[in-house]
């Protein structure tokens, strides 16, 4: 996944209150930012409500400083009868715009869920 040709699904600065004793970011932070971004695209493929059901190939690749501009990549890898796989990719720029870092990326699964929070197809509303 390249960030060049794309927009991306979300944009956040991360605040001293993200920040761990080693002064980088949370990783729960980062991850909280890639289930928003993940959710948007997969509520938007199965036209309403999902859940997150796993977490795979999640990797951190370099760490997240105080200033940088996260932006979230995100897009749909695969569709089943009621789940789907959101790849995601987390770049962050630095250096006032100069420098972009892949910092993260992962593949998260959701599931089409109706109103009494059960499965249901994902091309069903």
């Amino acid at each position: 996944m390249t960030q060049d040709h794309r927009n991306p699904v979300l944009r956040v600065v991360p605040g001293p209150s993200d920040i761990n004793a080693n002064g980088h970011i949370f990783g729960g932070w980062v991850l909280s930012q890639m289930d928003i971004a993940a959710g948007i695209v997969a509520s938007r493929r199965a036209n309403g409500a999902v859940a997150t059901v796993a977490i795979d190939k999640m990797e951190f690749i370099a760490p997240i400083h105080l200033r940088d501009l996260i932006s979230v990549y995100a897009d749909v890898e695969r569709v089943g009868r009621t789940s789907m796989a959101i790849r995601i990719e987390v770049i962050a720029t630095r250096d006032r715009g100069q420098t972009d870092v892949k910092v993260t990326e992962g593949v998260f699964t959701f599931v089409a869920i109706d109103d009494e929070a059960r499965p249901r197809a994902v091309d069903a509303a």
